[in-house]
C-alpha cells in the first residue's frame, strides 16, 4: 500500500514538474511575441524649417545634400527655427553632407543671430526671432520618449502629405440626432496632438440637451460665459464647444460656422484708440461703431488679420492683444464693452507702449504677417510723435494715422509738432494718412482703410529692399583708374544710390576712396536726402595711388558699417579695376562674419578669383565683372535685382 502510495506522489510531482516547465517555456513564448514596437526615426527632407515642426524635442533623419546652399540658415550654434534643420545640422558640424540621425531641441527666441561659414554652409545674420533650436548628435537621452512621427504647424507640410496631420473626426452618434463630422481649427501655436485631444475629450450630451452643429472657441470663452473664472488659457489653445443647448434656446443659436479669416489680408493689426476727456462720451461711441464696422469688414480669423485694441489717454492700456478674439463676432461684442479712460491725448507714449510691448509672440503675433498699427487721435496729440513712430517704423510696424477734427486756427499754438500725421508716416503720399472732417463722416473711411490695411504689397514701412539698409560704397581711386574712368564710377554709384528711398529713417549712404591708404568720403549720418546724397558723391576727388583692397575693407568696416544702425541691412558695394597688392581674404572673411552683405564689382584688370573671395556667398549673385568702364551702368539693374531678391527671401519677424 505504500509503495502505491509513493508511486502516486512521485507521478504527482512528475506532473507538475511537467506542467511547471512548459507553463515557463510558453511564457518564453510569449514574451518573444510580445516584443515592444520598434522606435522609427521620422525622415525629413533637406528643406524642412524647425518652425514648421511643433515638437520641442525630437530626433530626425536628414538626407544627403543639405549642404546645399539654397537651404537657407541662420545663425551660428542656436539657430532661428526659421532655418532648415539638416542645413543647420551641417553647419553645426554634427552632420556631414551624407545626412543621418539628428537631435533637436527648441529654445527660446534670441535677439540677434550671427552668420557664419562653416563645414561648407554659410549661414546668414538675422536681428531677432521669435524661436529658436540647437542641434546635436542623434542618441536618444535615458528616460525619454521621442515621437515616432512629427507633428507638423501646417496641413501643408510633409507630414500632411503621408497622412500624419490631424483629420476630420465622427462625432459620437446621439439618438435623434445625426453625427456631423469636425474639422479641427489649427490656430497658431496649437499643436495637431492638443487639438486631437480635446476633440476626443468633450463631455457626453446630458438629458433634456440637443446637439448643435459643432465649433472651436478659445479656452476660458465657455468659462467666462458660465459665469466662471477660467484657469487654463494657453496662448492659441482651442476648446471643442459641443453646442449643447436647452431645447427651449435652439432656435436663437447660430448655426453659422466660426470663419477662418480672410486669408487674402493676413495681417496682426493694433488699433491705438483716443481715450482722452476731450473727446467726450458721443464721439467715443462712434469710435467703438467705427472699430466694430472695421472688425467686421476684415473678416478676422486665425488664417486671416487678427486684430488687438490699445486705448490712450494720459498712459496706454491694452484692451485686449491679437490672440483674445479669433472672429468678428466675438471682436464687435468685446469693442461695444471697451470703457473711456480719460486724460491727455499722448498719442508718441501709446505709439512706444506698442512698439515695445503689443507686437510680441506672447500677445499673439504671428511672426510672418505684417505689422500694422492704426492710430486713431481727435485734435492733435499732447505730446511730440515724430521719433516715436520713427522707431515703430524700424521695427518694421506699419503706422497709419486717422485724424479727426484737427486744430483749427486759434488752436494751433497747442501743437507740438504741425503736420505731425505726415511726420509720423513712412511715407507723404496719402497712403498711411487719413484726414477726416468731422466724426460723422468717420463711418466713410471703414473701406478705404481696409482697403489699405490688407494691401500686403505696399505694406513696406521700413521693410523693402529699398528703404532698409546702410549702403557703403567703397571705391578704388588707383592710378591705374584715370581721371575720366574716376568719373565714369562715380556715375555708377550715383545711378545705384538713385534706385533708393534715401532718408535718415529709410535707406543711408556712405562711402569710401582708397588707394594704399584709405579715407572716408561722408558716413551714413552725414546726407539724409537724396539730392545731397547725389551731389556729394559728384564732389568726390580723385586721388590716385596703389590698391589695397583689403585694407580698404576693413577701414570700411570700422569707419562706416561700425556706426550702421541695428536694424539695418548693411551692403558693401566695391568697385576695383585691379588685383590688390594686400590679402583680401580674411577682411572678407571679416567682413561677413560681421554680417555686411558684401558686393564685388571689378572692371578691366580686376581679377575674377579675388571678387568672388570678396563677394558674399553665393559669389554668382554677388561678383560682377565688366570689360569696360563704360559698361559699368549695364551691371545696375541686375545688382538693384539681387538685392531685392536676396531681402525677399529673409525671413520677417
Amino acid at each position: 500500500m505504500g509503495i502505491v502510495v509513493l508511486t502516486m506522489k512521485a507521478s504527482v510531482i512528475e506532473m507538475f514538474l511537467v506542467l511547471l516547465v512548459t507553463g515557463i517555456q510558453s511564457n518564453k513564448e510569449m514574451t518573444k511575441k510580445i516584443k515592444r514596437p520598434k522606435f522609427t526615426v521620422p525622415q525629413i527632407n533637406c528643406d524642412v524649417k524647425a518652425g514648421k515642426i511643433m515638437n520641442p524635442e525630437f530626433l530626425v533623419k536628414c538626407p544627403a545634400g543639405c549642404q546645399d546652399p539654397r537651404y537657407h540658415v541662420y545663425g551660428t550654434d542656436v539657430y532661428a527655427s526659421y532655418s532648415s534643420v539638416c542645413g543647420a545640422a551641417v553647419h553645426s558640424g554634427v552632420l556631414d553632407n551624407s545626412g543621418g540621425k539628428i537631435l533637436v531641441r527648441k529654445v527660446a527666441g534670441q535677439s540677434g543671430y550671427h552668420g557664419s561659414y562653416s563645414n561648407g554652409v554659410w549661414s546668414l545674420s538675422l536681428p531677432r526671432w521669435r524661436e529658436s533650436f540647437v542641434v546635436s548628435e542623434g542618441k536618444p537621452q535615458k528616460g525619454v520618449t521621442y515621437p515616432s512621427a512629427l507633428t507638423y504647424s501646417s496641413s501643408k507640410s510633409p507630414a500632411a502629405k503621408a497622412g500624419e496631420t490631424t483629420k476630420a473626426y465622427q462625432s459620437p452618434s446621439v439618438p435623434g440626432t445625426t453625427a456631423q463630422p469636425v474639422t479641427l481649427m489649427q490656430v497658431p501655436g496649437t499643436t495637431a496632438v492638443e487639438a486631437t485631444h480635446t476633440a476626443l475629450s468633450k463631455p457626453s450630451p446630458s438629458a433634456g440637451f440637443t446637439t448643435s452643429s459643432l465649433r472651436l472657441q478659445p479656452v476660458g470663452q465657455r468659462s467666462r460665459e458660465l459665469g466662471e473664472e477660467p484657469d487654463l488659457w494657453k496662448p492659441g489653445s482651442v476648446l471643442l464647444d459641443a453646442g449643447f443647448v436647452p431645447k427651449e434656446e435652439l432656435s436663437t443659436q447660430s448655426l453659422e460656422p466660426v470663419s477662418q479669416g480672410d486669408p487674402s489680408c493676413k495681417v496682426d493689426l493694433s488699433f491705438l484708440i483716443d481715450g482722452s476727456s476731450s473727446i467726450g462720451k458721443r464721439r467715443f461711441r462712434i469710435q467703438k461703431q467705427f472699430l466694430a464696422d472695421v472688425a467686421q469688414a476684415l473678416d478676422i480669423g486665425p488664417a486671416g488679420p487678427l486684430m488687438g485694441v490699445v486705448q490712450y489717454g494720459d498712459n496706454p492700456a491694452t484692451q485686449f492683444n491679437l490672440k483674445t478674439h479669433m472672429n468678428s463676432r466675438d471682436l464687435k461684442t468685446a469693442i461695444e464693452k471697451i470703457t473711456q479712460r480719460g486724460g491727455l491725448s499722448n498719442v508718441g507714449r501709446a505709439i512706444s507702449f506698442v512698439t515695445k510691448n503689443f507686437f510680441s509672440k506672447s500677445n499673439g503675433n504671428r511672426g510672418g504677417a505684417p505689422n500694422v498699427a492704426v492710430v486713431m487721435v481727435d485734435g492733435w496729440p499732447t505730446d511730440k510723435v515724430e521719433e516715436a513712430s520713427r522707431l515703430a517704423r524700424e521695427s518694421g510696424i506699419n503706422i497709419f494715422f486717422i485724424t479727426i477734427e484737427g486744430a483749427v486756427e486759434n488752436e494751433k499754438q497747442y501743437v507740438l509738432e504741425p503736420n505731425f500725421a505726415n511726420k509720423a508716416v513712412c511715407r507723404t503720399n496719402g497712403f498711411y494718412s487719413l484726414n477726416v472732417q468731422n466724426w460723422y463722416g468717420l463711418h466713410k473711411s471703414v473701406q478705404p482703410l481696409v482697403k489699405r490695411v490688407c494691401d500686403t504689397d505696399r505694406l513696406a514701412c521700413s521693410k523693402t529692399c529699398l528703404n532698409s539698409a546702410d549702403i557703403g560704397f567703397v571705391i578704388d581711386g588707383s592710378s591705374s583708374v584715370g581721371t575720366g574712368n574716376f568719373r565714369t564710377v562715380l556715375q555708377f554709384v550715383a545711378n545705384l544710390s538713385k534706385e533708393f528711398d534715401i532718408s535718415d529713417t529709410d535707406t543711408r549712404v556712405g562711402a569710401v576712396q582708397y588707394t594704399y591708404e584709405q579715407r572716408l568720403e561722408f558716413g551714413f549720418d552725414q546726407y539724409t536726402t537724396k539730392p545731397d546724397v547725389l551731389n556729394a558723391i559728384k564732389r568726390v576727388g580723385y586721388w590716385s595711388g596703389g590698391t589695397s583692397t583689403g585694407a580698404a575693407i576693413n577701414y570700411a568696416l570700422e569707419q562706416l558699417f561700425k556706426k550702421s544702425k541695428p536694424n539695418k541691412r548693411k551692403l558693401m558695394i566695391l568697385i576695383t579695376d585691379g588685383r590688390s597688392y594686400d590679402d583680401v581674404r580674411i577682411p572678407a572673411m571679416v567682413a561677413h562674419h560681421k554680417g555686411v552683405i558684401t558686393y564685388a564689382i571689378g572692371v578691366a584688370w580686376a581679377a575674377q578669383e579675388e571678387l568672388e573671395i570678396i563677394a558674399t556667398h553665393p559669389a554668382r549673385d554677388h561678383a560682377f565683372f565688366v570689360d569696360e568702364f563704360d559698361n559699368l551702368y549695364k551691371s545696375v539693374p541686375k545688382i538693384i535685382q539681387n538685392i531685392c531678391t536676396e531681402f525677399n527671401s529673409q525671413p520677417r519677424n
